[in-house]
């Protein structure tokens, strides 16, 4: 499985494409991550590139929580795929991310890809720049999801 870190500023071309870090593919290169799907995040106004094994994961998992015969889920299910795009790193190791996708998230010229572990999520510069946690909310927040309830689980 992929593990992303760090974060890159990327500017679009002429055609919309970017540059996909090399930052990235060096952490991933015994997985050859040039396949991904990207979405609308969930919670965030960004993207989310996931590599295809992840995309998987992220499948099986919705799989084991749904039932299409529910109504509900099956909002839910429309929702969370509503927008998908599979993309692709051409052989200059640049991708082509459908422009109606990164005008949800009001994407210019210059992108943030940010690293989150086994996906990397894609902002618009500025949004990404003013997202900044105050440290203090930061470490609360930090105590408060792996703080000592979670030390017995390693």
């Amino acid at each position: 499985m992929s593990s992303f870190i760090g974060d890159y500023v990327c500017k679009l071309d002429e055609k919309g494409r970017l540059l996909f870090p090399s930052g990235f593919k060096k952490q991933n290169e015994a997985a050859s991550v040039d396949r991904f799907v990207v979405k609308k995040d969930i919670f965030e106004s960004c993207l989310v590139l996931y590599p295809l094994d992840e995309w998987e994961r992220q499948n099986e998992l919705i799989k084991r929580h749904t039932n299409p015969y529910s109504k509900e889920h099956n909002r839910f299910l429309r929702e969370f795929y509503r927008g998908t795009a599979d993309v692709s790193l051409d052989s200059s190791g640049r991708l082509l991310i459908p422009k109606r996708l990164l005008d949800l998230v009001g994407a210019g010229r210059e992108l943030v890809l940010a690293g989150q572990n086994s996906k990397i999520e894609v902002w618009a510069k500025e949004a990404y720049e003013g997202i900044e946690t105050d440290e203090h909310d930061f470490a609360m927040l930090a105590e408060k999801i792996m703080g000592s309830s979670h030390l017995g689980d390693e």
